[in-house]
């Protein structure tokens, strides 16, 4: 049964892995979007993605999201909307 287990978790662990992958690059998409110009919308959108990019690293056990976060070069505007929820 371990055996199964085992190849279940490295699955997952390469599903994870490439859901990262995918929002990095929306993170990336979102950042290149508000260089355009920003706006409240693309501060929301670039918040959203950078808070799915966090939750994602977690689920890969990387916690601490400082260098990444440097790395992509996310404002502070964008990072002081992180988890906020707008009523729509």
């Amino acid at each position: 049964m371990s055996r199964a287990i085992d190849a279940i978790e490295k699955e997952l662990e390469g599903e994870r892995a490439t859901a990262l992958g995918d929002a990095g690059r929306r993170l990336e998409a979102a950042l290149a979007e508000l260089a355009l110009g920003t706006t409240e919308d693309r501060l929301d959108e670039a918040a959203t993605a950078t808070w799915h990019y966090m939750i994602l690293r977690e689920s890969v056990r990387m916690f601490d999201h400082g260098a990444a976060l440097e790395v992509y070069g996310v404002p502070p505007a964008v990072l002081a909307r992180v988890g906020v929820i707008k009523k729509r």
